[in-house]
């Protein structure tokens, strides 16, 4: 392409050189030719003069006299009657341009040149017109190779940013040429770029999501199963296949839920719910995973609350709080329940070593882990809770206090609940050790 760029622009250079030289050419070429037939009739008008006024005064016409009236290079014929002709200059050869003028008196003035003289004016001024010519030809190549490179590198580096994009690095380059249509496509490349890098963050963040939010609910109902292989009671059976039942429909909540926030981590399905059973639900499903640890979880705090959430979310939460007391903490597990101004608190604590001091102010950011995990499930947990309008918050790092707050339903009232004492377990929630 820069070839092209430099060989339009040169033949459109050429064509205005020699559109406008042949026309100066021979512009200049008539009014040198013009200029030496004028300025040699004014020679012979001169010496005329002169010879008539030297016969007029009785002087002798002499060629001394005459000689300072004409040029070197031209030839004069002064013919009075009754004298010899007297001669001025050296006869030309070949073509001439002349003049004749005659006297009151009978006499003739005869001055030539030769056209050799006019013809070498002519290639001198040739020589400029071409010389300058030459100039405007080299200051052409330079600004057509300049102005090539300046369109041809900016393209040139445009099409490297698209293969960047084209070979999934989508990081926008930021770069302006002067150019507006480039800088427009410059703008459309680099917004292609933020988008495509939003969607890869999207997909790697779903995909991170998903492999850490599915496998809770895959352990315990694999534990499930395990609990119906190793038993062979049928009332046993049928009430764990129905716990499991129960988490597969759970699961499915999960990754629809997956789906939904990978699409705006903002949209949220809030209804009311019973919170307690919710909690029950979870305690049902960890009882097995704890009771091979020999720990146990209860349940304590204000019964008969209704949140405002969405309960696949709660539950999803309240798991992941359950397992990182499982995997990282020690000890009885206990989910607390409370009442703070409008909104319904659930605190999940163990007796483990709790949260870093170091890390306090960054567990829940994500990739961030202490014990060499994801570093995902609290960044996830939190991004659940504020789906629907509530919030994750660690209270206390030693021993951890973690508390899930949600909306109370509008109009609830407080009749009906019961407060269990803190570190109590409910009576048809014994805890297993």
């Amino acid at each position: 392409m820069r070839r092209r760029l430099i060989n339009s622009t040169l033949a459109v250079v050429l064509v205005v050189i020699a559109v406008f030289g042949i026309s100066l050419v021979i512009v200049e070429s008539r009014t040198i030719e013009s200029s030496a037939k004028e300025s040699v009739q004014s020679d012979a008008v001169q010496l005329i003069g002169v010879v008539e006024n030297r016969i007029a005064a009785g002087e002798k016409v002499s060629p001394p006299a005459l000689t300072r009236q004409i040029t070197s290079q031209r030839y004069a014929v002064i013919r009075i009657p009754g004298q010899a002709p007297i001669t001025l200059g050296t006869p030309p050869q070949g073509n001439v341009v002349q003049s004749l003028q005659t006297g009151v008196h009978g006499e003739s003035v005869l001055v030539q040149e030769s056209r050799s003289v006019i013809s070498q004016e002519i290639g001198r001024t040739l020589l400029v017109i071409l010389a300058v010519a030459l100039l405007a030809i080299a200051a052409a190549v330079v600004l057509a190779v300049q102005q090539a490179r300046r369109l041809t590198s900016p393209l040139i580096d445009l099409a490297e940013t698209a293969e960047r994009l084209g070979s999934g690095d989508p990081r926008p380059r930021h770069r302006r040429y002067g150019v507006p249509e480039l800088d427009r496509v410059a703008d459309v490349l680099d917004a292609s770029a933020e988008r495509i890098a939003k969607m890869l963050t999207a997909e790697r963040r779903l995909a991170a999501d998903a492999s850490h939010q599915l496998r809770t609910p895959l352990t315990a109902l694999s534990m499930r199963l395990e609990e119906i292989i190793a038993t062979d009671d049928h009332d046993t059976v049928k009430e764990e296949a129905t716990i499991a039942l129960s988490q597969v429909e759970r699961l499915t909540d999960v990754v629809q839920r997956l789906l939904t926030n990978s699409r705006d981590p903002r949209t949220g399905s809030a209804v009311a719910f019973d919170l307690d059973e919710v909690i029950k639900q979870q305690l049902e499903e960890w009882r097995p995973a704890y009771r091979g640890e020999g720990r146990s979880i209860s349940s304590t705090g204000t019964r008969g609350l209704r949140a405002v959430g969405t309960p696949g979310a709660v539950a999803q939460v309240l798991a992941t709080l359950i397992e990182n007391a499982l995997m990282h903490g020690s000890g009885s597990v206990v989910i607390h329940t409370r009442v703070t101004g409008n909104q319904a608190v659930a605190e999940v604590t163990d007796e483990g070593q709790g949260v870093p001091p170091d890390l306090g102010s960054r567990v829940f950011e994500r990739t961030v882990s202490g014990r060499n995990s994801t570093g995902l499930g609290l960044a996830v947990a939190r991004d659940l809770a504020e789906a629907d309008g509530g919030r994750l918050e660690l209270l206390q790092q030693r021993p951890p206090v973690f508390a899930l707050f949600l909306a109370r339903e509008s109009g609830e009232s407080a009749a009906g609940r019961a407060e269990t004492p803190k570190g109590r377990p409910e009576q048809d929630d014994p805890p297993v050790r």
